[in-house]
């Protein structure tokens, strides 16, 4: 499977961005997918993940501010981020449950 993210850029705090997530290949393999950040010298966090029923996950950082979703006919996964605060800032990744990872798409929050 072949994932690559997009949307990413600079935002003002308090502003929005959507990322998306297109995946190719193996698609029907795809169980539960997910959005996974990584700021500088700092871990990489499990931010968001979604299941094949459609059943969520979200970090504590991120509830009530993020969704996830995904468009299983066109193969696509997004992450719908509000109410954005510098501590966001970071590369965003998606990845299948398991398996493949994308490139990633960078998140900078201006204060």
């Amino acid at each position: 499977v072949h994932l690559a993210e997009s949307g990413g850029g600079l935002v003002q705090a308090g502003g929005s961005l959507r990322l998306s997530c297109a995946a190719s290949g193996n698609v029907h393999s795809i169980t539960a997918m997910s959005w996974y950040r990584q700021a500088p010298g700092k871990e990489s966090e499990l931010v968001a993940a979604i299941n094949s029923d459609g059943g969520t996950y979200y970090s504590d950082s991120v509830k009530g501010r993020f969704t996830i979703s995904r468009d299983t006919g066109n193969h696509m996964l997004y992450l719908q981020m509000n109410s954005l605060k510098p501590e966001d800032t970071a590369m965003y990744y998606c990845a299948e449950l398991g398996g493949s990872w994308g490139q990633g798409t960078q998140v900078t929050v201006a204060s």
